[in-house]
């Protein structure tokens, strides 16, 4: 195609999905393992810290962790609702196999509620308001434990920041980048571990399970169950699905990553584990 049959990305959407020569897939936002967790590349959360003028929120919290000097009074307390839409919701389910859903509380947590993630929580006030100013509902006194809106309550009126700088240079007035005013240089990964072995060994919201393997050589047994290994076995037999425990000898530890890490992970093929020498081949290829 000639130079002047080529076709340009105009507008903001088509610019943002816009793949530059040279550039891999994962340079793409889609290319994230996830909008809300950390990811390989990047953790998408820090964008919403400041998305409210005056605040600075917990990436992955509904708690005040910064603000301006106009309303350092905020520090420690918890954002409830933004724009009558609450940013919290109340934990239910059964507390036993067949039992029949409650509240779930516990000491820590008296009034069962967690924070809604911010990327759906946040963007009908990303949609509506911004460049403008949105009530939001914050708890009346600092609140180091999640809380529910039972108790009393105090209302700001913040500005909300845009997700695009503005530019008179482009059409659309928009530049297809990140404002520095919500994440600055480094913000978007300083999240990621470092070494990044950390998370890879173990992570209570399990989400690497989406580039790595966990439930390996399984086969069905005649009463139905399946026997297995984790991929984090020191030893594949016996075989049998060890839960994983960072405290556990029989998985491969924090020490033996860092250590040796391509030594001690296993190809997967097919869901089993390749060959010895397979591995090695591969490793020295």
């Amino acid at each position: 195609m000639s130079d002047d049959n080529r076709i340009d990305p105009m507008n903001l959407t088509a610019q943002l999905h816009y793949r530059a020569a040279g550039n891999p897939p994962s340079t793409l936002p889609e290319s994230a393992i996830s909008n809300a967790f950390p990811g390989l590349e990047f953790d998408f959360r820090n964008i919403w810290r400041r998305l409210l003028v005056g605040i600075e929120l917990h990436e992955a919290d509904n708690y005040v962790v910064d603000a301006d000097q106009e309303h350092k009074d905020l520090v420690g307390c918890r954002l409830l609702a933004v724009g009558g839409h609450d940013v919290i919701g109340y934990l239910e389910g059964p507390t036993r196999p067949g039992g029949a859903p409650g509240r779930l509380v516990s000491v820590g947590n008296p009034d069962g509620v967690t924070m809604l993630e911010w990327s759906n929580s946040l963007a009908d006030a990303l949609a509506e308001h911004a460049g403008g100013t949105v009530e939001c509902t914050f708890t009346a006194q600092p609140s180091p434990r999640p809380v529910g809106k039972t108790g009393d309550v105090q209302v700001r009126e913040l500005g909300v920041r845009s997700l695009f700088p503005r530019s008179e240079a482009v059409p659309g007035g928009r530049l297809p980048v990140i404002a520095e005013e919500l994440a600055g240089p480094g913000d978007l990964t300083r999240g990621l571990c470092s070494p990044w072995q950390n998370d890879y060994r173990e992570c209570a919201c399990y989400y690497w399970a989406a580039s790595r393997p966990d439930y390996v050589n399984v086969e069905d047994t005649a009463a139905g169950t399946s026997t297995g290994n984790h991929w984090f076995a020191v030893d594949r037999e016996p075989r049998e699905y060890v839960l994983d425990d960072r405290e556990d000898s029989r998985l491969v530890s924090y020490d033996d990553l860092f250590q040796d890490w391509q030594g001690k992970l296993r190809f997967i093929v097919d869901g089993k584990d390749a060959p010895e020498h397979d591995a090695r081949e591969s490793d020295a290829g």
